[in-house]
C-alpha cells in the first residue's frame, strides 16, 4: 500500500531530533495506553459536513481532499494520484484519481463521490454554504471511475486550491435536500487518517484511527480533544500537567514551560484588519483612509498586544507567501505625515482636537465582536493612533448578527486569510465584483480599478512567475489608494507535551486553526520516540 508518509519523509526527518509531541498522563482520562492522546481546544464545531465549510483548508482529520499541503502550504496529491492537469487556458481542469481506498464505512472511493460532493456544493438544493467558494464551477463530471474533470466559467488559475475540501460518499448525498439537516454534521464519512467515535457536544470528541487509512493506520491510536471555551482555564489545567496540548494566546503560551511543555508560535496568513466603509462620509475619503494607514503603529501592536509574535501587515498577502508578497508594498508609521495628508485635504483640526471638513466630523465607529478579546485590543489600539491624529474612533463590541447588519456602514475589525493562494486571500476582500455577494465579501465596498485589473489577470493567468507579478501588482495599486487599514499577521500558539512523539513540523496556518492545526495537523505522520 502506497504510504502518505513517503510524501513528507525528507521534511520530517529534519525535526526527528528537534520535534516533540503528546501522550496521555495516566490522570489525564484521554485512552489507556501510551499511543493516547488528550487535547484542549477553545473552540467546537458546529458542524462536521465539509459542504457548510468544516475545514474547508484542510487538515480535517475525518476527511480526505483531492489535493493536501505541505508546512509551508505547497500543495501535492491526497486523494488525486498525481497533480490536477489544466487546459483550455485554466478553464478545465483533469484530476487523475488514487486507487484502492476506501470511505469509514467501508465503500470503496471513486470518481462519483468526488462529482457528487462538488456537485452538491453549488447546487441550491443543498444549501450548501461553502457555494460562494466555487462560484466560478460550472460543471464536474466522471471521465471514468478513476478520473474527474472540472470546467470553469472562467479562466482560474486557483482551481487547484479549491480541491482541498473534504470528499463525501455519494450514497450520502442522494437526497437533494439542505445541508443543515444532513445526519453528516454530526456523523461524518470520509476516507481521513481518523473516525469519529465519540461526540458528547459541549464537552469533547473523541478521534480513532482509521485502520484502512490509504497513507498507513496513525500510530496515535486515539485523541480525546476537550472543549474549554476559556483562555486563563485551559492554561491552568495544562500547567496542571492534565493536558497534552492545547491552542492558546501568545501572552498566556509563553507563560508555561519547563521540562513538561514546549511552547511553539506558528506563522499564518491570519491577518486583523480594520474596514473603512467607502459609504461612509468620512471613511469614504480616500485622503482619510491613506491618513489612518500612515498613523497605525502596527510594530508598537505586534510587541503590545501579541508578545511579538506576529508580523504587521500591510496589505493581506503576508511575507510567508512568498513568490507573491510585494514587500516593498507598504505604509511607513509616520503620524507627521498623516496629519499633512489630512491637512491638505481639508481636514482641519477643531477646537476639541477632532478634525472636521464642511462640517463634518472626522468621526466613525469600529465594531469588534464582544467575546473576541484580542479583536478588542486591536480596536482599542487603532482608536488611539487614530485620535492621534485628529480622528474620534467609537468603539462597539457586537455580537455576530449585530455585526453583518451593520458592516456596510460601520467600520469593523476582520480577520481571515489562508496561504494556499494568493486569489483566496486577496479577491473576496478586495475585488469590486465581491461587493453585495457575501457579508464578509469586500464589506467595506472598496473598488480599484488597477487592483482589480490585475487580481483578474492573476486569475487568468496559469504561468507561476506571471501570477507573481500580477499579484505584486495589486498590492501596489492597493497601498496607493487603500480600503482598509491592515495592521497584522498573528501567531498562532501551542503548547504541547515534550518527548514522546517524533514528527512535530511548522505550518504556516489559515484563520481557522486550533487542534486540527497547531503541532497536531500532521499527527497522522507521528511516530513513537523510541
Amino acid at each position: 500500500m502506497f504510504n502518505r508518509r513517503t510524501l513528507i519523509t525528507s521534511s520530517l526527518a529534519a525535526f526527528a531530533l528537534a520535534g516533540t509531541a503528546c501522550s496521555a498522563p495516566s490522570n489525564s482520562g484521554g485512552g489507556s495506553g501510551p499511543r493516547s492522546m488528550l487535547l484542549a481546544d477553545g473552540y467546537e464545531p458546529s458542524s462536521l459536513n465539509p459542504l457548510l465549510g468544516y475545514a474547508r483548508y484542510g487538515a480535517a482529520k475525518f476527511y480526505d481532499g483531492l489535493l493536501a499541503f505541505d508546512g509551508r502550504g505547497k500543495l501535492h496529491p491526497a486523494l488525486a494520484a498525481e497533480e490536477p492537469e489544466s487546459a483550455d487556458g485554466a478553464r478545465t481542469w483533469t484530476v487523475r484519481l488514487r486507487r484502492g481506498v476506501t470511505f469509514h464505512d467501508g465503500s470503496p472511493f471513486d470518481a462519483h463521490d468526488v462529482v457528487a460532493t462538488y456537485s452538491a456544493a453549488v447546487d441550491p438544493a443543498y444549501a450548501a454554504t461553502i457555494s460562494s467558494d466555487l462560484s466560478m464551477l460550472d460543471g464536474v463530471e466522471a471521465v471514468d471511475d478513476h478520473t474527474v474533470r472540472f470546467r470553469l466559467n472562467i479562466p482560474y488559475a486557483a482551481w487547484p486550491a479549491r480541491m482541498l475540501m473534504g470528499i463525501l460518499p455519494k450514497d450520502a448525498l442522494a437526497e437533494a435536500a439542505p445541508q443543515d439537516r444532513s445526519p453528516l454534521n454530526t456523523e461524518p464519512v470520509g476516507t481521513g487518517p481518523y473516525r469519529l467515535a465519540e461526540w458528547r457536544q459541549g464537552e469533547r470528541m473523541v478521534w480513532r484511527a482509521n485502520e484502512d487509512y490509504w497513507g498507513g493506520t496513525p500510530e496515535v491510536d486515539e485523541i480525546t480533544v476537550v472543549f474549554a471555551t476559556d483562555d486563563n482555564t485551559r492554561a491552568q489545567r495544562v500547567q496542571a500537567g492534565e493536558f497534552d496540548g492545547t491552542v492558546l494566546p501568545p501572552t498566556l503560551a509563553g507563560r508555561i514551560g519547563g521540562d513538561s511543555y514546549r511552547t511553539v508560535h506558528h506563522d499564518t496568513a491570519d491577518y486583523r484588519a480594520i474596514t473603512l466603509p467607502s459609504d461612509h462620509p468620512v471613511t469614504g475619503d480616500a485622503a482619510m483612509r491613506r491618513a489612518l494607514n500612515l498613523a497605525a503603529n502596527r510594530s508598537g501592536m505586534v510587541e503590545s498586544l501579541l508578545g511579538g509574535h506576529g508580523t504587521p501587515a500591510h496589505t493581506p498577502v503576508p511575507a510567508s507567501m512568498e513568490r507573491y508578497h510585494a514587500p516593498e508594498a507598504r505604509f511607513d508609521f509616520d503620524r507627521q505625515r498623516a496629519r499633512r495628508v489630512l491637512d491638505e485635504a481639508g481636514w482641519a483640526p477643531g477646537p476639541d482636537g477632532i478634525r472636521q471638513r464642511n462640517g463634518t466630523p472626522a468621526r466613525f465607529t469600529v465594531m469588534y465582536f464582544a467575546d473576541d478579546t484580542l479583536r478588542k485590543k486591536f480596536a482599542d489600539a487603532f482608536a488611539s493612533d487614530a485620535e492621534r491624529i485628529g480622528v474620534r474612533v467609537e468603539l462597539a463590541g457586537v455580537d455576530r448578527s449585530e455585526a453583518a447588519e451593520r458592516i456596510g456602514t460601520d467600520a469593523i475589525v476582520l480577520g481571515g486569510g489562508c496561504p494556499v493562494d494568493p486569489d483566496i486571500q486577496m479577491y473576496s476582500a478586495l475585488h469590486s465584483s465581491m461587493i453585495g455577494t457575501g457579508t464578509y465579501r469586500n464589506p467595506a465596498k472598496y473598488r480599484n480599478d488597477r487592483v482589480d485589473s490585475a487580481l483578474d489577470a492573476g486569475r487568468n493567468t496559469v504561468d507561476p512567475a506571471e501570477r507573481a507579478r500580477h499579484y505584486k501588482e495589486a498590492q501596489r495599486a492597493y497601498v496607493a489608494d487603500p480600503g482598509l487599514v491592515y495592521l497584522a499577521f498573528v501567531q498562532h500558539s501551542y503548547v504541547m507535551r515534550r518527548g514522546v512523539w517524533n514528527g512535530y513540523e511548522p505550518v504556516v496556518e489559515p484563520h481557522t486553526h486550533g487542534t486540527t492545526w497547531g503541532p497536531w495537523w500532521n499527527v497522522e505522520d507521528w511516530t513513537p520516540k523510541s
